[in-house]
């Protein structure tokens, strides 16, 4: 009976149809720039229709032009780069020829922009408060408002204690929270068009998991429409209503999210299928895709499909001339003239099972007993911060071990912690049985044998150095190796994914991936015993991050090397690690052997933070109302 009175409360215009509103439009938008005396386009031909209240994903490995439409959007182009030809419009409206005035009033009002690298974009030496309300006043909220709404905006994206973050630098928040504050920036305007420029690459999957529901509910609630840039094809697949993708410039295939997954049909969005892990199923090896995106300097040069360098089913015919894109239906389209052939050809090649990184002995490299961090307040009317609660911890030759947990689980802490970059409240440390104290020759036995990757590249790198000499950075001490710097740079620049022309550039003129590969680079000049990885993969498109992963893997077979992999994507967890610990709130709630906890969950934390993992199969619904029923508020403490 409860149900058929709702019916009758819900209004008929609820069930007749709506005319579809056109919010964004492109039609055959071309960027050109010019570098080294030639004309490259570096965006060719992109085309699409975006509905208010719908999302478009873009999807592609990075430098494909993915995010050079929102510096379009937002008219931050680099200084030589122009749109030569083709429409966009807004709202109706011209965007592309829209006066200065009427521009500055769409962004941050009707237009907002997610940044992919919050604590870039954040001024570290003002408060979150100080420039929340910048942006607040700058949108139109009166300032006596101003403090009421930050703080509601905050809770919206689940930070812990907002009026607190409001008084708090950007430095004194993990990363994920920086994003979130980001997140809740962009919203504050209820704006009609967001570009979220890999906004959730830095969060954890629960948080990630409540942004999606945020861009939902704000879809349903005043129609904003998203263009969701990701890397991601499983999220992006659960997230949008349309993708395309995007290859050196060009959409290479676009259709529905969910139809796209399934029968995807270029050989390039195929490749990216293949190398993504998945959090069920048989555990097999990933496939890497071979090469490197040609750089924007040699588009000029390519005549032919931009993909065929690395597509292996190029035939000479494939470089000759451009091809254009063929609609099998509306909605599907792919550029390629082998379409036809390739649809029909079945991929029947076997899947080779893989074993993820277990220890090669029982020997311990790098132990901690009653290993603890507790933060001082410094004020008597504050608590101390219990960062990690005592533990004992220890990795063997060649264990791959996962931390996983929400932001402000404590994994980065223990992270510092076993690589020396923090004092311990308490805690006993041994390397290779022999213990470690808090002298020079300590550190130096431990900078040798132990090396970290750290989450953000970009702060990371030093801007003022070249690729090169950041690769082999840890061989400044060696000028009479000069030789052997030069090659060893080369071979790491390959071994991450970055081409030759990389080596002499600085850090500013890569991209967010490209940086993160310098970062990992580097910490494997000189093979360490034991890998400390915070996020290494997070800002990585797929393929990218399945080279690195089987990278990691040989390095594992060839010289026993053992990671310590601190992550928040437990499907990359499930394929490297062979051990896993599961941190909230500075404690490990549970552990053990990957493949039985992921499979089987005993603690209700460990299967909350499974529920917020999109499902595999593209037509099975993600419930994003998960349950606390571990009995948290589903907000996190962040140090």
């Amino acid at each position: 009976m409860g149900h058929s009175m709702a019916m009758a409360e819900t209004p008929l215009t609820d069930f007749m149809p709506m005319e579809k509103k056109i919010l964004l439009q492109a039609e055959g938008l071309n960027l050109d720039a010019r570098i080294h005396g030639k004309t490259c386009r570096v965006l060719r031909d992109i085309s699409f229709t975006l509905e208010a209240g719908k999302t478009l994903g873009l999807v592609g490995e990075s430098g494909a032009g993915k995010s050079m439409l929102g510096r379009i959007l937002s008219r931050q182009l680099p200084g030589g780069f122009k749109v030569s030809s083709g429409s966009l419009q807004f709202d109706g409206e011209d965007l592309l020829n829209a006066s200065d005035k009427q521009h500055r009033e769409w962004l941050g009002r009707r237009i907002a922009f997610i940044p992919q690298e919050p604590m870039t974009a954040l001024n570290p030496v003002l408060t979150i408060g100080q420039q929340f309300s910048e942006h607040m006043q700058r949108i139109g909220v009166a300032a006596s408002e101003c403090r009421e709404k930050m703080i509601h905006s905050l809770s919206e994206v689940l930070l812990p204690e907002p009026e607190q973050i409001l008084d708090k630098y950007s430095f004194q928040l993990s990363g994920g929270m920086c994003q979130r504050v980001m997140i809740a920036m962009a919203f504050a305007s209820e704006p009609d068009l967001v570009i979220s420029d890999e906004a959730t690459t830095a969060l954890d999957v629960s948080t990630q998991a409540q942004v999606v529901k945020l861009l939902r509910d704000m879809q349903q609630k005043k129609g904003t429409s998203v263009i969701f840039v990701t890397h991601d094809m499983g999220l992006a697949t659960h997230v949008c209503d349309e993708v395309a993708v995007l290859y050196a410039g060009e959409m290479m295939e676009r259709a529905d999210a969910k139809k796209l997954l399934q029968h995807a049909r270029h050989p390039y969005t195929r490749a990216l299928t293949r190398a993504t892990p998945e959090l069920d199923g048989d555990l097999t090896v990933l496939d890497t895709l071979d090469g490197q995106m040609p750089g924007v300097e040699s588009f000029a040069d390519i005549t032919g499909c931009r993909f065929a360098g690395r597509c292996r089913f190029c035939q000479p015919s494939c470089e000759e001339s451009i091809p254009d894109m063929q609609m099998l239906d509306q909605q599907h389209g792919v550029r390629c003239i082998r379409i036809q052939e390739l649809q029909q050809r079945e991929d029947n090649e076997e899947k080779v099972p893989h074993k993820t990184g277990a220890a090669f002995s029982d020997r311990h490299i790098l132990s901690a007993t009653n290993l603890s961090k507790v933060y001082s307040s410094g004020n008597s009317k504050q608590k101390d911060k219990l960062a990690l609660a005592p533990m004992d911890f220890h990795v063997a030759p060649g264990e791959f071990i996962g931390v996983v947990g929400e932001s402000g689980s404590g994994k980065s802490t223990l992270g510092r912690l076993l690589m020396g970059l923090e004092e311990p409240t308490s805690g006993e440390f041994k390397l290779n049985g022999h213990a470690l104290g808090d002298d020079e020759a300590s550190w130096q036995k431990r900078r040798s044998l132990i090396q970290m990757i750290f989450q953000d590249a970009r702060s990371a790198l030093n801007p003022r150095r070249k690729v090169g000499k950041l690769l082999t950075q840890m061989m400044d001490s060696r000028p009479h190796q000069r030789l052997e710097r030069r090659e060893r740079m080369f071979e790491l620049a390959d071994n991450v994914g970055l081409s030759k022309h990389a080596v002499g550039r600085y850090p500013t003129q890569l991209s967010g991936g490209q940086r993160q590969r310098v970062n990992i680079g580097r910490s494997l000049c000189d093979l360490p015993q034991v890998l400390i990885a915070d996020e290494i993969v997070s800002g990585l498109d797929v393929s990218v991050q399945a080279q690195i992963m089987n990278l990691l893997l040989e390095l594992r077979r060839e010289h026993k090397v053992a990671l310590i992999l601190i992550s928040h994507d437990l499907s990359v967890v499930r394929y490297l690690c062979s051990r896993i610990l599961v941190m909230k709130n500075g404690e490990v709630v549970e552990s053990g052997e990957t493949h039985s906890v992921l499979k089987n969950p005993q603690h209700p934390y460990t299967r909350k933070l499974i529920a917020a993992v999109p499902p595999t199969d593209p037509q099975a619904d993600w419930p994003l109302d998960i349950d606390d029923d571990d009995g948290s508020s589903g907000k996190m403490d962040g140090i």
